[in-house]
């Protein structure tokens, strides 16, 4: 459908004007073409002119002609009315100047958009993209082939551009979700996870959910939607649900550097003597180390080194630090336990207070990355597959000011973790509290609603690819709609995501029935009716006040 004509070149070097009638409503972010002969080299390797279709975003949209103002000087009279009245005609008085910025003709060898570096002459005719050219193009994924079903393009009609997004590339450079309060971050997250079940993909995934958020995962394992997720070779996908109770890190796997960050303030010869004495524990190569074993090896320590003051001083706080439910001499979360392909463990950490939360994810992704490099170098390893770990509240565990024991293992796995297949999933509603390297690394992301300014300019600095006219759109984004950009797709889009198959156990309390609810079972006894009032009481409620 030809939509518009070229009149100029934009003031960008890939921008162009278009001139359009109004009923056309050509929105900012739509897709549009136009036919061009290009220079392209061809199967035998010799450069030929092949006719192209050349595709441009929709990045500007302002009016060129329209009623004149005296038309409009009484609201109650409509300005077609007037131009009747004067007896002008008001065919093709609405025209609107469409600014278009070149994405370029899809290359079938590069599997991507190239950019012929022209734009189109005055007097060309530009076109709506097709919903089959732009399910073809704006992804490389193929439905049904260890793909993500997201959702559809916010421009066209619900469900006729469907939009599948490639699970390797997301999984393997890594992904961030980032969206205010109540945008739909952790319901588009859930969306990923239930599309990274499917049998065509069987995905091992770790959630890490500080609030949670996640439990009605698990509806994944119902009989109702054994036709959403159930293999024609008996495949259904595990859930797991891991609370606090159940969460526990065995005090050998710990780091020295794990001990120094959780240990209250030890001085420089205590700092000295711990790390002897810790060093000399993992050297004997013991899984099961007590806080009685630690405190035995710093008091030897300390009498070895004439500082028994130091060891002294260490005993109370290595007590402290390591008498809590999270740390255990035996009991842990082992990685066969956690992670196996087609089964997703969600961490629930509500309880949790966040100095564990961040050790755990230290601790836990610590051993992941080594098991992972371990079995690429051909060693042994409790981890032979690939892992997806998804963190909500992506700001508590790599914080921009660095004041996080989790942050270094998680930018070591953002940096190398593609090479050993280690993926990271980030989701937060602050991306301005993230540390920028953290986020510069998530090459794949979905961008919802975002109104802080930090925000928002945190967004423009650690996301490259995508133009001011989509970041400007963030503001204006309704729940459930989102901008997706980087490695995974050919260009950045607007984005409708898909309904849930599971629950959605996220959505915000409904604080006026909570209260009217607690107030009527407050006015009933113990027989759950209401408590009857004796007779004076009922004599004083008619009377009025003194």
């Amino acid at each position: 459908m030809v939509v518009g004509i070229v009149s100029e070149p934009g003031e960008g070097s890939n921008e162009f004007v278009i001139v359009t009638p109004d009923d056309t409503e050509i929105k900012t972010g739509e897709f549009v073409y136009y036919t061009s002969d290009v220079e392209v080299r061809n199967d035998d390797g010799e450069i030929e002119e092949q006719e192209k279709k050349i595709f441009a975003r929709v990045t500007g949209r302002e009016q060129q002609r329209g009623f004149p103002d005296q038309f409009m000087a009484d609201p109650g009279v409509s300005p077609n009315a007037v131009a009747r009245k004067l007896g002008i005609s008001t065919d093709g008085v609405d025209l609107y100047n469409i600014t278009a910025t070149v994405i370029g003709y899809y290359d079938e060898q590069l599997n991507d958009f190239t950019n012929p570096r022209i734009v189109p002459e005055p007097g060309t005719e530009i076109s709506l993209a097709s919903d089959s050219d732009l399910e073809d193009y704006l992804t490389e994924a193929e439905p049904e082939e260890g793909s993500a079903f997201i959702g559809d393009l916010i421009h066209r009609p619900p469900e006729r551009t469907k939009i599948h997004l490639p699970i390797d590339a997301f999984t393997s450079t890594h992904l961030s979700v980032l969206a205010s309060t109540g945008s739909g971050k952790s319901y588009t997250a859930s969306v990923l996870v239930e599309e990274m079940m499917q049998p065509d993909s069987r995905a091992a995934i770790l959630v890490l959910d500080p609030h949670g958020e996640y439990g009605s995962l698990d509806d994944m394992e119902e009989e109702e939607l054994s036709d959403k997720f159930r293999g024609d070779d008996g495949y259904s996908p595990e859930v797991q649900i891991k609370r606090p109770d159940d969460i526990q890190i065995r005090i050998s796997e710990l780091s020295l550097g794990d001990l120094f960050s959780i240990i209250d303030d030890p001085s420089d010869p205590q700092e000295q003597v711990l790390a002897e004495a810790w060093n000399q524990l993992q050297s004997e190569e013991d899984d099961y180390i007590s806080i009685n074993n630690i405190q035995d090896k710093v008091e030897e320590v300390g009498e070895e080194k004439d500082l028994e003051s130091s060891a002294r001083a260490l005993d109370w706080r290595i007590d402290k630090a390591l008498d809590r439910d999270l740390f255990d001499h035996s009991n842990h979360l082992s990685l066969p336990e956690l992670l196996e392909p087609g089964q997703c463990t969600v961490l629930q950490l509500d309880t949790m207070d966040l100095r564990d939360q961040q050790m755990l994810v230290s601790v836990l992704f610590r051993k992941i990355n080594q098991e992972r490099v371990a079995h690429e170098k051909d060693r042994e390893s409790e981890l032979e597959f690939p892992v997806f770990g998804l963190l909500e509240e992506g700001h508590r565990f790599a914080p921009a000011d660095g004041d996080a024991r989790s942050l270094p293992v998680l930018s070591t796995i953002l940096s190398e973790g593609r090479k050993f297949g280690v993926g990271i999933g980030i989701i937060s509603q602050r991306p301005s509290k993230i540390d920028d390297d953290v986020l510069s690394q998530c090459k794949t992301q979905i961008i919802m609603q975002i109104q802080n300014p930090l925000d928002q300019d945190a967004v423009k600095k650690g996301v490259e690819d995508v133009g001011e006219d989509l970041l400007s759109e963030l503001p204006g984004l309704t729940p459930g709609q989102a901008i997706i950009a980087g490695d995974s797709v050919n260009t950045p889009f607007l984005t409708r995501i898909r309904e849930r198959h599971t629950e959605h156990e996220a959505e915000s309390l409904e604080a006026t029935k909570r209260w009217q609810q607690n107030w009527k079972e407050q006015q009933r006894g113990p027989e759950g009716v209401a408590e009857p009032e004796d007779e004076e009481g009922a004599e004083n409620r008619d009377q009025p006040l003194d």
